[in-house]
């Protein structure tokens, strides 16, 4: 036994390992793990080791142990770990425009124990077609130059290898943000700005400001321009006739008006070229018109203003012709200019030539004025103040002298016609056939002449101001540091301020205004100008520009409709009284507009159905037209008239012809309708007229929106027993009818007056009224014996009918005319028709119109319904 090892002992604390002996007569044994060995846990043992032989005996209690040996044990590593990045996601920024050596670093780990398989060998990018590049130490770079405008970020996915190959479980977010290189300029506008009607003052910039890349600035200087000069006449004016305007800007009266929209009235511009949305007219230098006689005074006086509108470029040749605006020239035998206003090589020249009056001197006879303006092709207000011998020139209400004053003698007097013309001179004489001369290539509007009067500068400037531009919200929160200016039209707006941010805050506060209610739609450039100084620098800060634009939105247009009774007749008497007949009571004019919506139906997706808004629009009117359709009104026998005092407050004129009568001005069409309705038709020569018919038509905007067109038609009662017809118009009429209408009794006393009776006419009378007592007992006694019959029949207006039924029973020849042979009980039915639509028209008036829908209803007028023929004659109600 003692010849024999029995066991290995091993010392040390918890080792993982076991000696088995295996032979115990060689000594021969196995060193072993008890457990599985992890690298990453341990990498290295050591221990000592003893032999023990068996001792004496197999018990081995006297065994002996050998020297100690010492174990070390290095344990090899297994590639069981992928490689981990650190970051779950990589960020980096780079300034556009640079190659980096390095933009940023990332870095991955392995757990393995061994160099060879816990170490990184290799990174590698996995997103294709990526401008960058990484190492075999993990940093990425960029490939080429980046560019903000082209991309403003990329995102990359990046691996990692272990030196065994084996690469990572997940690929990592690698986020390269590009920046812009720091640019000087304005940021954070918009290149579109949306302007709808209505909208009042809205900012155009409100988070605009200012970078400098940390430049050291002194002082800002910024121009805000709005470019309006292809709108309109350069831009959105308003587009009211002349004359409403002339009103409307406290001018003195008595500007005639040389281009007026074509009419029946004035029919000389009928044949011009003609811009459709406003009143201007285009001269290709072959047309010129001719004003007719009596509309321009032959004398002008010593003192008179011509204003016009003008748009004129450079004229074509050398030695251009002179092209005439207005000329007064003789109209047959010779070719005197007595005076003219034209253009000649950019010249503005007003020729006036005094008659002779005894004095045989030099007296001015040119004036010249020489402006860039004439030939800019662009649109400027022109007066020329006339206070001889002084002529003063307004530009865009600007005062210009002339450059050059000519002298020449005064023209000798003589008997001939002369011809006053727009466009182009009339050469009446020097010529076998008289023709135009000299005419004028460009644009003319409002071309005006006022004799015996000069306007003043703030009317001149009101006339020609623009109802658009710039604006500025709150002046007050500018701050103190900046200084601002506006030019006359407030299309340029000039700031200058030493501080950035306060630049900033009054750019945010500059706006764009148009006051017009319905302005002319399209686009408005916009352009921001800016210059800066740096402290104590040569080399400063460029700003480029802004370049944006306003687009106007198109208003939604009005409907304006004129309602009100459209046929009535009235005795002879009333018409030949002192006031007249009063034409349209009831006159009601309403603006409408309509709103197309589109809204989707949720049962019928594939069809998008439009709700109408109809909204009722307070808007102005410029003019009213009361036209007499047929034949003209005879000045000898009829007229129409309105006393001048309905006029006085209002902002309204009128004028009166045999064609009709014109009311017009810009104002409410509540004052319209309180003007019509005082409008009074005369005719005290009745026997020769039997029925009138008139037309009222009314504008807003000079003709842009008009009215429909009212018809009412008026029949005079013609009748051998019209004092039947007064008579029994008395007893219907209620006693505050007769307070409402001015002096009935003196009227109609002086109607019984103005007539001499003769001796037939008195025996007629008075079987008349003996007729009228019998008829009037008779019914009397019907209508008492159905009062009895039929109580639900109690009320005034139906006692009024079965009055009325009663006495359709009577034939008056004389009134056939305007009957038709109805039955009794189809005629009742429809003055029932009409009694119901006169209480309709009564209960949706105004309460302001309450005493015109008493009138109306207690005169006895036929009314036509909407449903009827309108070619169907009205039946008469006996009033």
């Amino acid at each position: 036994f003692t010849g024999e090892i029995c066991a290995f002992k091993i010392h040390g604390q918890e080792m993982p390992f076991e000696a088995v002996v295996l032979n115990k007569t060689s000594g021969e044994g196995r060193l072993r793990a008890k457990s599985p060995i992890d690298c990453e846990l341990q990498k290295e043992y050591t221990f000592i080791i003893q032999a023990y032989d068996c001792g004496s005996g197999p018990g081995g209690t006297n065994w002996k142990k050998s020297h100690k040996a010492v174990v070390h044990i290095q344990v090899k590593d297994v590639n069981e770990f992928s490689p981990a990045f650190k970051e779950s996601m990589y960020k980096a920024t780079v300034t556009e425009g640079k190659i980096y050596d390095s933009i940023l670093q990332v870095e991955a780990i392995d757990e393995d124990c061994s160099p060879q398989y816990s170490q990184i060998c290799n990174y590698e990018i996995v997103t294709a077609d990526v401008p960058f590049a990484i190492d075999r130490n993990g940093n990425i770079r960029n490939t080429e130059k980046l560019s903000y405008d082209k991309q403003h970020q990329y995102d990359i996915m990046v691996t990692a290898f272990d030196c065994g190959q084996k690469h990572a479980t997940e690929d990592v977010l690698v986020r390269v943000n590009v920046k812009p290189v720091c640019k000087p300029g304005w940021q954070d506008w918009n290149k579109r700005i949306e302007y709808r009607p209505g909208s009042g003052s809205m900012p155009l910039f409100p988070s605009i400001h200012l970078e400098t890349c940390d430049g050291p600035v002194s002082s800002i200087h910024t121009t805000i321009e709005l470019q309006t000069n292809y709108i309109g006449k350069g831009c959105d004016r308003e587009t009211y006739s002349e004359k409403s305007l002339q009103k409307l800007c406290g001018a003195s009266s008595g500007a005639i008006d040389l281009l007026p929209s074509p009419s029946t009235t004035t029919n000389w511009t009928a044949g011009l070229l003609m811009d459709s949305n406003d009143i201007i007219f285009k001269f290709d230098g072959k047309q010129g018109a001719k004003i007719p006689d009596g509309i321009v005074p032959k004398n002008l006086t010593d003192q008179f203003t011509i204003t016009l509108w003008m748009k004129h470029g450079p004229s074509p040749g050398l030695r251009a012709e002179k092209e005439t605006i207005l000329c007064n020239s003789d109209k047959t035998e010779m070719n005197r200019h007595h005076y003219a206003l034209y253009v000649h090589n950019c010249r503005l020249v007003f020729l006036l030539r005094k008659d002779f009056d005894q004095a045989d001197t030099f007296r001015p006879a040119e004036f010249h004025w020489k402006l860039d303006q004439i030939c800019d092709k662009e649109w400027h207000y022109y007066v020329v103040n006339v206070e001889f011998p002084v002529v003063t020139l307004y530009m865009d209400g600007t005062t210009y002298e002339p450059y050059l004053v000519t002298n020449d003698w005064p023209i000798h007097p003589s008997h001939i016609a002369m011809q006053l013309t727009v466009g182009a001179c009339w050469q009446g004489g020097e010529v076998t056939k008289p023709r135009f001369a000299q005419y004028f290539h460009g644009s003319l509007a409002s071309l005006t002449i006022r004799p015996g009067k000069i306007e003043s500068q703030k009317v001149i400037s009101c006339l020609q101001a623009c109802k658009e531009g710039l604006d500025i919200n709150s002046l007050e929160s500018l701050g103190q540091g900046i200084k601002y200016h506006f030019n006359p039209s407030q299309s340029v707006l000039v700031m200058e301020g030493d501080d950035i941010e306060n630049i900033n805050q009054a750019l945010r506060k500059v706006s764009y205004i148009n006051s017009r209610q319905f302005p002319t739609a399209g686009i408005r450039r916009l352009k921001v100008s800016s210059k800066v100084q740096c402290f104590g620098e040569d080399v400063c800060i460029s700003i480029p520009d802004i370049d944006a634009y306003v687009m106007v939105f198109q208003a939604n247009e009005p409907k304006i409709t004129i309602t009100g009774m459209d046929h009535f007749a009235r005795p002879a008497a009333q018409f030949e009284s002192e006031r007249g007949v009063i034409l349209l009571p009831d006159i009601r004019i309403v603006s409408t507009v309509t709103k197309m919506e589109h809204r989707v139906d949720l049962r019928e997706h594939d069809r998008a159905n439009k709700q109408v808004v109809v909204e009722e629009m307070l808007h102005n009117l410029d003019f009213c037209d009361v036209l007499v359709i047929g034949a003209e009104l005879d000045p000898e026998q009829e007229c129409l008239e309105l006393d001048r005092g309905e006029l006085q407050g209002k902002h309204l004129d009128a004028t009166n012809s045999t064609a009709g009568y014109s009311i017009y001005g810009v104002d409410s069409m509540f004052s319209y309708e309180q003007v019509l309705r005082q409008l009074r038709y005369r005719n005290w020569g009745t026997s020769a007229t039997s029925d009138r018919k008139f037309r009222v038509k009314c504008s807003e905007l000079n003709g842009r929106y008009t009215s429909n067109e009212f018809n009412l038609e008026v029949n005079i009662l013609h009748s051998s027993n019209s004092n039947f017809m007064d008579h029994v118009n008395h007893m219907m009429v209620q006693p505050q009818f007769l307070q409402s209408v001015q002096h009935p009794e003196g009227s109609v006393s002086a109607v019984h007056n103005s007539v001499v009776p003769s001796v037939a006419t008195i025996v007629i009378i008075i079987c008349v009224s003996i007729l009228v007592f019998v008829i009037t007992l008779g019914v009397y006694r019907i209508r008492t014996a159905h009062q009895h019959s039929s109580a639900e029949h109690e009320g005034a207006k139906e006692n009024e009918m079965d009055w009325d039924d009663s006495a359709l029973t009577i034939t008056v020849n004389p009134m056939e005319k305007y009957e038709k042979p109805h039955q009794t009980e189809e005629e009742s039915e429809e003055e029932d028709i009409d009694d119901e639509e006169e209480d309709t028209t009564s209960a949706e008036s105004d309460d302001s119109e309450e005493e015109e829908e008493e009138e109306e209803e207690e005169e006895v007028i036929v009314q036509k319904g909407d449903k009827q023929n309108a070619t169907r004659q009205e039946q008469l109600e006996w009033d």
